[in-house]
């Protein structure tokens, strides 16, 4: 990256203005990506302001080839993270010099007066805890402000209205919300559902509800592979259930609806083409439809219990359920995420339904089943789903 600037084969800032205004009228925001850890080793910054950079010396060039590289008499590290090789097409940012925190904020405030949200790349890098680790002496003094501490006020003081979301891995997510992010990655989330840790991702939804409305839910992104081959098909399906209608935000990939396979390289400048799954796009058509309802978005959500079907059936642990609530507005959520058919009765204290006679029609399905209103709250909704099935019910 040399510059947050419209690359001129796609057009001008005016007309990136333009574009904002015409997905504002659609009440959309423009979220644009920002990298707060690393520059292209062509950037200007590395002869106007050295100091903005983790430098080293001659001998870096010798002992640590992958590491460094010279640009006039200056010596500069590549950046990377803790736990992976040197990216060597580029330069290393230095977290805790004033310099680089002063550019870093002109920089986002110039991104700001074209957008309406960043995306910020490996943000716990910028750390001060994860950076000291990466770079050791050569960070320096470690600074009494965090990263973020500086930045996001001061970019905030000008735009009240702009969001900072965090891409962050390492069970940092708290951490970054702390320090000012508005919205963190759930990585922890994604991982459960890809390993298929049914309990483990019950007991992740079980976190407090200001922390997780401010989690972003995805099963695929740029740097995961497609979930249509991580997870295949059915449980993909399943997985996009969750992430929708759960708190929180949700991250949905280009490509992601039509159950695309191949994993594309950021540095791709053109890919394979890949034939359409209509199912899956007609399912997500469905699920988005829904998922648009107010209910998700300023309604009560609600972690339910899930008892056994009968004695000797376990199969319940393999169901996860929640309920939404506004109002008269009633929904109910039940995925069962295992390979295998699984029963058990939802529990539904509080919820209302006494004394009458209820249609719960699943959405995605299109079928109704009439229920007794006082049956469900004392004895609990009998489930009985196949493998990877859901079920999205609206109460009337």
């Amino acid at each position: 990256m040399r510059q947050y600037a419209v690359d001129h084969h796609l057009g001008t800032r005016q007309e990136l203005a333009a574009l904002r205004q015409r997905l504002a009228e659609r009440n959309l925001l423009l979220v644009l990506d920002f990298v707060p850890n690393h520059v292209a080793v062509d950037h200007p910054w590395l002869e106007e302001c050295p100091e903005c950079f983790i430098q080293g010396k001659p001998d870096d060039l010798h002992t640590q080839p992958d590491g460094f590289f010279q640009v006039g008499e200056r010596v500069f590290a590549h950046g990377h993270d803790p736990y992976f090789p040197a990216w060597t097409d580029t330069a290393q940012l230095h977290a805790f010099s004033p310099a680089y925190r002063q550019k870093a904020t002109e920089t986002l405030l110039d991104i700001a007066s074209q957008c309406d949200a960043v995306r910020c790349d490996m943000a716990m890098l910028l750390t001060n805890r994860i950076f000291e680790q990466t770079w050791d002496y050569r960070a320096g003094e470690v600074p009494g402000v965090e990263f973020w501490q500086d930045i996001i006020p001061a970019v905030k003081e000008e735009y009240p209205d702009f969001k900072f979301m965090a891409e962050v891995y390492w069970d940092m997510e708290w951490d970054l919300q702390l320090q000012g992010f508005d919205f963190t990655y759930d990585k922890r989330l994604y991982d459960r559902l890809k390993d298929g840790n049914v309990e483990a991702t019950r007991g992740h939804l079980k976190a407090a509800l200001d922390y997780q409305n401010r989690l972003v839910r995805f099963i695929e992104n740029h740097d995961e592979e497609r979930a249509a081959r991580s997870m295949g098909f059915g449980r993909d399906l399943a997985a996009a259930v969750l992430i929708t209608t759960l708190p929180g935000a949700k991250l949905l990939h280009e490509g992601q609806f039509a159950a695309h396979q191949v994993k594309l390289p950021v540095q791709l400048g053109r890919r394979p083409k890949e034939q359409n799954n209509p199912d899956t796009h007609t399912f997500y058509h469905r699920l988005l439809r829904e998922q648009r309802r107010s209910i998700y978005h300023v309604g009560e959500w609600r972690l339910r219990e899930i008892v056994s079907a009968w004695a000797t059936n376990n199969t319940h642990t393999n169901l996860l359920a929640y309920t939404w609530q506004n109002g008269q507005e009633r929904g109910l959520v039940v995925v069962n995420y295992s390979h295998i058919p699984s029963q058990g009765w939802v529990m539904l204290p509080g919820f209302g339904l006494e004394g009458r006679k209820w249609i719960l029609r699943d959405v995605l399905h299109a079928i109704d089943y009439e229920r007794d209103g006082s049956e469900m709250i004392d004895h609990g909704l009998y489930i009985d789903l196949k493998p990877w099935w859901t079920h999205i019910f609206d109460f009337r």
